[in-house]
């Protein structure tokens, strides 16, 4: 009996051990987990994707074995090689989107807040019917940032996104410096822009 004790408590150790270790470490850049449905719309197979301290790649894809790139609403292309030098905020999102529109006036506010200081903001959607449905919800709802139409997903998958709203966040010099699953708060996004400010 004393044996089957020591072996169940050693099992409860070994397992308290293994979720202490494996925890994510809490940083200016780490995000709490989003909650599926309530604040995150999966709309592909979940993937590990880009990381914190890579490279942006550029806003390309391929579809069909040709090179697809990021056009705004009135078609013009829209690149992330022009947006050098200065802190550059990508949220992938789509105007049918339930938390995305939650968190519509958070993104309007926080650009506003910081476009001054050089803050570029490229919100991306994707899985939309039209232009015309996206471009009549800017208007809507005031949106002066760009807004690329990803009408193919193929940035989307380029950046191995897999919900929405996604965010990127990069310093000027394109490298990934925090990402955000899931609608952003205004305290949670003042305190991603703040370090990119800072460098």
């Amino acid at each position: 009996m004393r044996h089957i004790a020591a072996l169940g408590a050693t099992l409860l150790a070994v397992a308290a051990a293994l979720i202490l270790f494996t925890l994510p470490i809490a940083g200016p850049s780490a995000s709490p987990p989003p909650v599926p449905g309530a604040s995150f719309f999966v709309i592909s197979a979940p993937t590990v994707g880009l990381s914190i301290g890579q490279k942006a790649p550029e806003f390309t894809g391929v579809v069909d074995g040709r090179t697809v790139a990021l056009t705004d609403l009135s078609g013009n292309p829209v690149r992330l090689s022009d947006l050098h030098g200065h802190p550059v905020w990508i949220s992938f999102w789509a105007s049918w989107c339930p938390p995305c529109q939650a968190e519509t006036p958070v993104l309007r506010d926080l650009y506003h807040a910081h476009r001054a200081a050089g803050l570029a903001l490229v919100a991306i959607s994707v899985q939309e019917t039209t232009v015309d449905d996206v471009r009549a919800y800017a208007q809507k709802y005031g949106l002066d940032f760009t807004i690329g139409f990803d009408a193919t997903s193929a940035v989307f998958k380029t950046y191995q996104a897999y919900g929405l709203p996604t965010h990127y966040f990069l310093d000027g010099d394109g490298v990934i410096r925090a990402i955000h699953l899931g609608p952003l708060t205004t305290a949670r996004g003042e305190a991603i822009l703040a370090p990119l400010f800072a460098r």
